[in-house]
């Protein structure tokens, strides 16, 4: 029995494709004294543990190796088990002095040796489980990117997915058992591909031609956006945001979300949105343009009304209002945010217009009324052609 208060009880050991002979001293001792071992199969081979191996149940499930706490115990990962890796999963349900890790050279950086990239600038990807709209945020001509992907088969998937969406030009390295005696790798196009790599150990490197990306700015073209008419227009929606004031790893409650396009622009910021719909076709709607940027994983939609459908929700760090803001639903909405958090409220109407003028004036922030015009033809000439004013309330509470 390992003394839990001296000794860590569990080894989290990165692995590579040289198995034994790659490993440090101390991951071999760990290896040596472990009563058990969870890996993959890959990974268990490697090791040669034999009787005290347990390949890892699928899907993924941390609890088992917490049925051997106390016990010395080894997991295996390939390189290191913190880049997509199982080490973050295990040691944020353990102790600190529970665990001791000991990483090899991950794939990315083994990707990157090889291609002479520089890791700093190269966008790290895993793609096992994930769905390759993951990369839509990421593409840019001349962007470098390498994902982890689950076999060969998933390769010459993803190889046609960016052909498909105009990146067939670019380059498209396979990179398979990398550091290992049966490394290999061979350099193509995504549009010529034919998905020839044996093994399924493989990862991808890619080098974006073809396309341009999404652009960066604020105020993305709302033909990107899946919408029956409500939606934040683009312009309207560039000043929302830039009230809104996202920062990376940020909470945004998202309230009559419509299309979404304030949530989808929100999470290419770096943050999360909980988007609040009543209706359910445009809540799906939210879901297709979540999924469509690659951003399904951090924007989640809520079916309901506010502020009824904000119940159990954590606190926000900003909340928008895109429409229907009347005094329960700001009491509500108001009372739920802590310190420091931001709220950006839109109107259309006389009435919504008449309460932000009331809250301005009660809890000060910023109120503008935005009138914009557009050029569109009147008989053989142009006129300017206005949209509805919209009034914009943004205070910090």
């Amino acid at each position: 029995m390992v003394d839990s208060l001296a000794d860590p009880w569990l080894t989290i050991i990165g692995i590579g494709e040289d198995g034994l002979a790659g490993l440090p001293e101390a991951s071999r001792k760990a290896l040596a004294k472990a009563e058990t071992v969870f890996g993959g199969e890959r990974h268990l081979a490697l090791a040669d543990v034999g009787h005290r191996g347990r390949p890892w149940p699928v899907p993924f499930d941390a609890d088992v190796v917490l049925n051997c706490r106390g016990r010395p115990t080894v997991v295996l990962a390939s390189g290191d088990p913190f880049w997509h890796g199982a080490g973050a999963s295990l040691a944020e349900k353990l102790d600190a002095n529970e665990w001791i890790a000991h990483s090899a050279p991950s794939t990315f950086s083994l990707a990157a040796a090889r291609l002479g990239w520089r890791l700093e600038a190269v966008a790290c990807l895993g793609l096992h489980a994930a769905p390759f709209e993951r990369l839509i945020p990421h593409l840019a001509n001349g962007a470098r990117i390498i994902c982890l992907v689950r076999d060969r088969r998933a390769a010459g998937d993803l190889a046609k997915w960016l052909s498909e969406r105009g990146w067939g030009a670019s380059g498209f390295w396979m990179l398979a058992a990398l550091g290992g005696p049966r490394e290999s790798i061979a350099e193509h196009r995504a549009d010529s591909f034919a998905g020839d790599v044996a093994g399924n150990l493989v990862a991808v490197a890619v080098e974006a031609r073809g396309g341009q990306g999404i652009p960066r700015s604020s105020g993305l073209s709302d033909d990107l956006f899946v919408h029956d008419g409500q939606i934040t227009k683009r312009p309207v929606r560039a000043l929302a945001l830039s009230a809104l004031a996202s920062r990376p790893g940020e909470r945004l409650w998202d309230i009559g979300a419509g299309s979404g396009s304030i949530s989808v622009e929100w999470a290419l910021c770096g943050g999360t949105a909980i988007a609040i719909e009543a209706r359910e076709d445009r809540a799906a709607n939210i879901r297709t343009n979540a999924a469509a940027f690659g951003l399904a994983h951090r924007i989640t939609v809520v079916t309901g009304r506010a502020p009824e459908a904000l119940a159990g929700q954590d606190p926000p760090d900003a909340v928008f209002i895109g429409g229907g803001l009347d005094p329960a639903m700001f009491d509500a909405v108001w009372s739920r945010l802590l310190p420091g958090a931001r709220l950006v409220a839109h109107s259309v109407t006389l009435e919504t217009e008449a309460l932000l003028g009331e809250l301005h004036q009660r809890h000060g922030g910023e109120l503008m009324r935005v009138e914009i015009a557009h050029a569109a033809p009147l008989g053989r000439y142009r006129s300017w052609e206005a949209a509805r004013a919209v009034v914009q309330w943004s205070a910090v509470r």
